[in-house]
């Protein structure tokens, strides 16, 4: 007869609990153990939150626990009172302590909302230490992809994919925008995270306090190449930043201009990293305004149109040309090279950063149709026969 090996009860019970914290093992601190100050005031905020909810919870476990104890059915020893309904002293304790504790956490929240605003400027580079007068903020465009980051460095004239590099104890001004959908720009070790949308511009300030390796990435599903959208975020000594924005003006892979942010923006996955010698400095505002293909009309631009009243006919052309292309390959509306039916808009440019004497060249051109435009070609209620706008109009001879 074989005997069936065990093992102690207490035995068993602690390797029990190994087991279920193995997995524990694998978990980054990096949310309670930032490297930066805005991040660390973030992490202060969650445990004295917590703390302040486990003053309330850990009661209510604990006297759970006693009564079932006390009141036990064995317990002939403790006192029955069936006709007990009613206790002011209770009462006080049970509603007291909860709204003492909802009072110091919206107090808290409220102060550090404020205190922690993503569009508030760096005051302390940590506890204690004021941000110098003398130290300029570093200034950093951000461009959520599909499925890629892209990061300017306005100042330095450079740019970069999926590798963001910032000097520690210098103050850090996000601009950030997204290429198609809405995304979210996050790097726990910095800051929180911040949502990047497209057409709009977003703002986070930050400051890092060591240096080190640490990872950034997309907080908001945003497609099939969410989960890889990652890059590396790495914090230097001012004179390392120095010698890797020299290495990048010196690298091989070109300049960064609107012909190449065209083929950049097309939806790719695990992207490597990639560095860019120069930058065109209009791109990220371009990027903002939806009109980084040549010809397109801004956002900016129309609505100063909507402003002024709008043109007429002039206006709905334009506005019709305004349909998000949202790879900005234009094939919505150019025309063929051999194609010369299909007339120039009426209205180019509004609002152009023109020198005197120069012109824009005529490369703006009316769709074909206004039946893409919403609210062209509807019948006037009243009139049955004849829509109210026509699907074409006559050639009228371009302004500029």
């Amino acid at each position: 007869m074989i005997r069936a090996f065990s093992l102690p009860r207490r035995m068993a019970r602690v390797l029990m609990l190994a087991t279920l914290a193995l997995p524990l093992g694998a978990c980054d601190a990096i949310v309670l153990n930032p490297a930066g100050d805005v991040a660390r005031q973030q992490a202060n905020l969650v445990i004295a939150s917590t703390l302040l909810m486990l003053l309330i919870i850990i009661p209510v476990m604990l006297l759970t626990v006693f009564f079932a104890w006390k009141y036990r059915a064995s317990n002939q020893e403790a006192r029955y009172e069936p006709d007990w309904d009613h206790s002011t002293q209770l009462e006080l304790v049970i509603w007291a302590a909860p709204l003492l504790i909802i009072i110091c956490l919206g107090a808290l929240t409220w102060v550090t909302t404020h205190l922690l605003d993503p569009y508030r400027p760096i005051t302390q580079l940590e506890k204690g230490r004021p941000v110098s007068a003398e130290v300029a903020p570093l200034e950093v465009n951000v461009v959520a992809l599909d499925w890629k980051w892209l990061f300017i460095y306005p100042e330095q004239g450079i740019a970069t994919v999926n590798e963001l590099v910032v000097p520690k104890d210098r103050p850090i001004n996000f601009r950030i925008t997204s290429s198609s959908v809405m995304n979210s720009f996050y790097v726990p070790a910095l800051a929180g995270q911040v949502y990047a949308m497209p057409g709009m511009e977003t703002k986070l300030h930050g400051v890092l306090n060591r240096t080190g390796e640490f990872t950034g990435f997309s907080a908001n599903y945003s497609g099939a190449g969410f989960s890889s959208m990652r890059f590396a975020f790495r914090g230097v000594t001012d004179a390392d930043f120095g010698q890797w924005v020299k290495q990048v003006k010196a690298g091989k892979d070109g300049s960064l201009d609107r012909s190449v942010y065209q083929e950049l923006v097309k939806p790719s996955e695990k992207e490597a990293v990639r560095h860019y010698a120069s930058v065109d400095g209009a791109l990220f505002n371009a990027i903002v305004d939806m009109c980084v293909q040549p010809g397109k009309m801004c956002m900016s631009q129309i609505m100063a149109i909507d402003a002024q009243g709008g043109l007429g006919l002039a206006g709905v052309y334009n506005v019709a040309m305004l349909n998000h292309d949202k790879y900005g390959t234009g094939d919505s509306f150019r025309p063929s090279d051999n194609d010369r039916s299909v007339d120039a808009a009426y209205v180019r440019a509004l609002c152009a950063d023109l020198k005197p004497g120069q012109v824009l060249p005529a490369s703006v051109y009316a769709p074909r149709s206004l039946a893409p435009l919403v609210g062209a070609g509807l019948r006037n209620p009243l009139d049955k026969g004849t829509p109210a706008i026509s699907q074409s109009a006559p050639p009228l001879s371009p302004v500029s």
